[in-house]
């Protein structure tokens, strides 16, 4: 008798081995490969062996024409701005985020502003029913004739009702949920996700149609599904921020048609998640400073964005902990390192913990200096001038480091009212902020 040829995929990442094995050796995760049937295996070598031999013939670059990208505006200034100035019709975007933090909300509210403007939409949702969809529509005013809802997860229904009419958006409620008839696979599994983003993508480049697909998020914060899936589509945006604050970011990863460092910012309110704005005292305390806390300006792509940093040091009892909520635990080590060795001081035997007001994640290293200040306000329990904000990046020997777009960090200090800034570099353009040049960690104590 021939042997039975077994054939293991990771649900995580799609990685395929011979035998089971309780730890996936692609993406660390455990318990997640799963057996496939023997039809799976079948439509797996079918799909392989099966290729479409192209007639394109290979021709200079200089000989090919740019294509002329058009894009519509999508009622949202936040998005427009993410999606690198608004949609691009043919693009297959992918936004992921944790449960609760929006992803729904803002598509059908995208999906109603583009309804309003007499551009048809498909809205397809298979996670709840059309009455569900209809409450949430009620509360975001997006009740529109040419908004249209279709509660289904059959791929070949979906495919059929956006050939029969010219949609402008198509809208996909989650891409886990979908399942076609031409897989082996349950919904949601690797292979299923694989071949519903593919005709997805098809589709939307043959149509000229624009698609946004909602994707799950594993326990780790990453998309759900094979990785695969973020390199196939166009666009990958994030949904950042704590359910339980107003506030929420959008931020791109991966983007064909624009920049990646753009950060979309929403508040959620009751009539659902709209454009925030104004950032004015959205991430910092406008009241005087307690002791453990400095302020601090970030760049979220083009956008300077004042912070408050807090930090809290206390005697340690036994091992010392360091964690840090929105900053980098590693870059935290690094820091105290520092403070030990330049300023002499036993932080080994405390505790320390930051935290960046609002929920936002810090990933500029211009907030190094912030940090310190903060340390060493907690440290000696004094408290900091609220006028004064802290900008430098610090490297392993104690030196502060110029930062880019100073000039436009000073204007947004200016803008809201700051007197003071310590700076590693002098600004290119006058300014009415007395700034502080420090270029070492030790002559920032001179200015607390």
């Amino acid at each position: 008798m021939a042997k039975k040829k077994t054939l293991f995929e990771c649900q995580s990442c799609g990685f395929q081995s011979p035998r089971w094995m309780g730890k996936c050796t692609s993406c660390n995760e455990w318990e997640s490969m799963i057996e496939l049937s023997t039809e799976q295996i079948k439509y797996l070598k079918e799909t392989a062996s099966t290729s479409n031999i192209s007639t394109m013939k290979a021709k200079p670059i200089t000989q090919i024409e740019e294509d002329n990208i058009t894009r519509f505006t999508s009622g949202s200034t936040e998005l427009d701005l993410v999606l690198g100035g608004g949609i691009v019709p043919g693009s297959l975007t992918l936004i992921g985020g944790s449960p609760g933090v929006g992803k729904s909300t803002l598509l059908l509210k995208i999906a109603g502003n583009l309804a309003r403007v007499s551009k048809k939409v498909l809205y397809v949702s298979g996670e709840e029913s059309a009455g569900q969809i209809k409450l949430r529509a009620n509360r975001l005013e997006a009740n529109h004739d040419n908004l249209y809802l279709l509660p289904e997860i059959n791929l070949s229904t979906v495919i059929s009702e956006i050939t029969n009419q010219p949609y402008k958006l198509i809208i996909i409620d989650s891409i886990q949920t979908l399942y076609s008839e031409d897989t082996p696979s349950a919904p949601g599994s690797v292979t299923q996700v694989r071949t519903i983003t593919f005709d997805l993508m098809r589709i939307a480049k043959s149509l000229h149609i624009p698609i946004f697909i909602i994707g799950h998020i594993t326990k780790d914060g990453s998309i759900a599904g094979p990785r695969v899936l973020e390199h196939m589509v166009d666009t990958v945006l994030y949904f950042e921020g704590d359910t339980n604050s107003d506030l929420r970011l959008l931020r791109g990863f991966k983007n064909r048609f624009g920049a990646t460092n753009e950060v979309g910012i929403f508040e959620m309110n009751k009539e659902g998640l709209n454009d925030a704005k104004s950032m004015a005292g959205k991430f910092f305390n406008k009241d005087k400073l307690q002791s453990g806390s400095s302020l601090t300006v970030i760049m979220e792509g083009s956008r300077p964005i004042i912070i408050e940093v807090q930090a809290l040091v206390s005697e340690a009892y036994g091992h010392a902990k360091r964690s840090s909520t929105g900053f980098d635990n590693n870059r935290l080590g690094m820091l105290l390192a520092l403070l030990e060795k330049k300023l002499d001081l036993p932080l080994g035997t405390y505790d320390v913990f930051i935290n960046i007001s609002g929920g936002i994640k810090v990933n500029d290293p211009s907030a190094d200096l912030a940090i310190i200040a903060a340390i060493l306000s907690s440290y000696r329990d004094r408290e900091l001038s609220s006028e004064t904000l802290f900008l430098g990046e610090v490297s392993l020997t104690g030196e502060i480091r110029e930062i880019s777009s100073l000039s436009q960090r000073l204007k947004e200090i200016e803008t809201q009212g700051f007197k003071k800034a310590v700076i590693p570099n002098k600004a290119s353009e006058k300014t009415a902020i007395k700034c502080f040049i420090a270029d070492e960690v030790s002559k920032v104590v001179e200015w607390m």
